[in-house]
């Protein structure tokens, strides 16, 4: 594919830092979303998550109405809602109410997963936990209460009904890539935490692809881990933020993100951090110069047709700061010949 098409767009989830509370992640958040607006990017979505101190977006409906309202111009939307957690009805009329609010921005993004331990799913739940859970069959009864056809049914959507929302799966897994290329509907890949099978599904999704009305071609979004400074050594150690991340994920002590260190510790071992390194495979990292080079050789590489980028960094400002640096090295191939 050529990168003159690729889109880029931002993964939010409203991260907790260390000395801080969800409510600073919130205004950190709309902060972001304004300068994205501003910076060309797609779309800002917010991934559902659940009993994790360092994550904040765990009712990401109303955090995508909470930004919708604060910019003009950009998609919002959820990377994604956890269909597991919910009824089609109740998620069809949170985004129809959200796109009647803001008719044309919204996006709602579907995941098979819980977004929690098993704990929490069976609190969520409830009695339901030990159902069969349909997730294709779910997705169809979004796309019937959405349909303008659902007019005469008995169970409707409202607000919801005949608006043009469109539905996205996500998935980390082959399995998810079948499912979206046999749904005709477009699909975004967690190769910011998954990647062993990023480059196998996308494959199957493409050669699979059954045209729909609502998409002709296939579609993919990849979501990557990005920490962009002004220098390859500024990049380098504000990263140490995600290593510490991935780090407690693996380890199972997660927790607040952490400021960037000079030092990784005495438990960072060969094998903690060959691990951390295998789920950051696609993780860009680095100046200008060298993210341009990234993009470039990851676009060749996978032949997307959107890359959204996630960064865990501690200071809102550098945060910012590299999602400019990733924009322009975005704007900077798309207009190279």
């Amino acid at each position: 594919m050529s990168s003159n098409n690729i889109l880029f767009s931002v993964l939010d989830l409203a991260t907790v830092r260390d000395g801080c509370t969800p409510t600073d992640s919130f205004s950190n958040s709309v902060a972001l979303a304004q300068h994205a607006e501003q910076l060309g990017y797609t779309r800002y979505w917010f991934a559902e998550h659940h009993n994790m101190p360092g994550v904040a977006s765990s009712a990401p409906a109303l955090l995508i109405g909470h930004i919708a309202g604060k910019t003009s111009s950009i998609r919002v939307g959820s990377g994604g809602v956890m269909l597991p957690n919910h009824a089609p009805l109740v998620v069809a009329e949170q985004f129809g109410t959200l796109a009647s609010l803001y008719p044309g921005r919204i996006d709602l993004g579907l995941g098979r997963a819980p977004g929690t331990d098993q704990l929490t799913a069976s609190a969520i739940r409830g009695k339901n936990f030990y159902a069969e859970h349909d997730f294709p069959g779910d997705i169809r009864t979004l796309q019937t209460l959405f349909s303008s056809a659902n007019s005469n049914s008995k169970l409707r959507a409202i607000p919801g009904e005949g608006l043009d929302i469109p539905i996205w799966i996500l998935g980390s897994s082959t399995d998810s890539a079948v499912l979206a290329a046999a749904m005709g509907l477009p699909y975004a890949f967690a190769s910011h935490f998954a990647p062993a099978q990023f480059l196998t599904a996308i494959k199957i999704y493409r050669e699979r692809f059954v045209p729909s009305d609502d998409l002709q071609e296939p579609y993919v979004m990849a979501c990557v881990n990005v920490v962009a400074a002004d220098t390859d050594e500024e990049a380098q150690h504000l990263s140490t933020s995600v290593l510490q991340l991935f780090k407690g994920i693996i380890t199972g002590k997660r927790g607040l993100l952490r400021p960037p260190v000079t030092d990784m510790g005495a438990d960072w071992t060969p094998e903690l951090e060959a691990a951390v390194r295998q789920m950051l495979t696609y993780a860009m990292v680095g100046g200008p110069a060298t993210m341009a080079g990234k993009l470039r050789s990851f676009i060749e590489l996978t032949g997307v047709n959107e890359i959204m980028a996630t960064s865990h960094i501690y200071d809102p400002h550098a945060r910012i700061r590299s999602y400019q640096i990733f924009a322009e090295a975005m704007q900077q191939i798309t207009t190279d010949k």
